[in-house]
């Protein structure tokens, strides 16, 4: 039997779980006050903290550290990687405190996992990093020589319930054709073939999500550019388009509110939101000549029977529609070190710096 700790730090809190080979013993999440935050001047400096609270959070469980086999953490922004799992390593570490692509709370993922199993002398391991990259050269070209199609999509999710659904259909993951579309705070779209994710649809390239505007008119898009400075755009983007632009909210569950109350507008916008994810499926499925195994709905929304018979109207004769709601990155960071103790795969050497 293997106990592991998974470590998935997000912006003002951080969720740990700990399981016995599949089975989650507890889980919980760690908040973390504004003013906490606010003491420190990048997200790396935070370790120290998120990691005493951890330890701290462990020992109100009277859990001893000491059972633990392995320490996975959330995979953070490091130049393009592999799909599976990575040992944490100093360079990775180094990369990730020092140089990071971008600021961001997932960074810590893999340095606070390294700190606690060095003493216990156990691996770290990071599971499906938000840099996963396995796009096909033809997938790479944007249009403008300038600008180089790369991945950055909710990975860890996407994998794990492809692999769940393969599985379901009693097929080995890397025998079968996917589309898996993550419905969240942002939308993403990945397209599957024989284990790799080789293309994608991105959240600012493809569909409007609750609070990103995705994919708009480029021209328009320039003149907006030129009336406003950098950050305003940033926000119209990422942060107040989407639903928020058109609703004044970013809750899903707000907006079904609203048409079931009779608001057409609300009705028009977030069936439109349906529509675009519908679109970017079947962008998708040329991907793979049309030759798509199942069509795999997840993510927060995938919750909203709305949305998803709406998408399901449009895309079901790609290709059978599974729903799988939910994110559970905690249990697929867990799950997927657990195949890496077991011999089932293995484990990459980050050595990319």
């Amino acid at each position: 039997m293997y106990k592991i700790l998974a470590i998935n730090p997000g912006s003002t809190s951080t969720k740990i779980a700990l399981y016995e080979d599949t089975n989650e013993l507890f889980k919980k999440n760690i908040e973390h006050s504004n003013e906490e935050i606010a003491k420190y001047k990048n997200i790396t400096d935070q370790y120290e903290m998120r990691y005493k609270a951890i330890m701290d959070l462990l020992e109100e469980m009277n859990f001893d550290v000491k059972e633990l086999s392995a320490v996975v953490g959330r995979g953070g922004l490091l130049p393009p990687v592999k799909s599976g799992a990575y040992r944490v390593n100093e360079a990775m570490v180094e990369r990730l405190a020092k140089r990071p692509l971008v600021e961001h709370a997932s960074n810590l993922g893999a340095i606070i996992a390294n700190e606690i199993s060095k003493p216990l002398h156990i691996p770290a391991f990071i599971y499906d990093s938000v840099a996963v990259d396995e796009l096909q050269d033809i997938a790479r070209i944007s249009g403008m020589a300038d600008i180089k199609r790369e991945s950055f999509v909710h990975a860890l999710n996407m994998r794990a319930v492809a692999m769940k659904v393969a599985e379901k259909i009693q097929k080995p993951y890397e025998e079968v054709n996917f589309i898996v579309a993550h419905l969240g705070g942002g939308i993403s779209i990945s397209v599957h073939n024989k284990g790799k994710m080789i293309d994608i649809v991105s959240d600012d390239e493809g569909p409007f999500s609750p609070e990103r505007a995705g994919r708009v008119p480029c021209k328009r898009l320039i003149e907006m550019c030129y009336k406003n400075d950098k950050n305003v755009m940033k926000k119209k983007l990422r942060g107040e388009g989407g639903l928020i632009s058109y609703l004044g909210t970013n809750s899903a569950l707000e907006v079904e509110k609203k048409i079931l109350s009779g608001d057409e507008e609300a009705k028009l916008v977030y069936e439109a939101m349906a529509y675009q994810i519908a679109k970017g499926i079947g962008e998708l499925a040329t991907v793979v000549d049309g030759e798509v195994d199942a069509i795999v709905i997840t993510g927060g929304i995938a919750y909203s029977k709305m949305i998803t018979e709406w998408i399901q109207k449009r895309v079901k004769f790609i290709a059978n529609v599974e729903i799988v709601p939910g994110e559970n990155e905690l249990e697929a960071l867990a799950f997927g070190t657990l195949r890496v103790l077991k011999g089932e795969e293995k484990a990459h050497e980050y050595d990319l710096d």
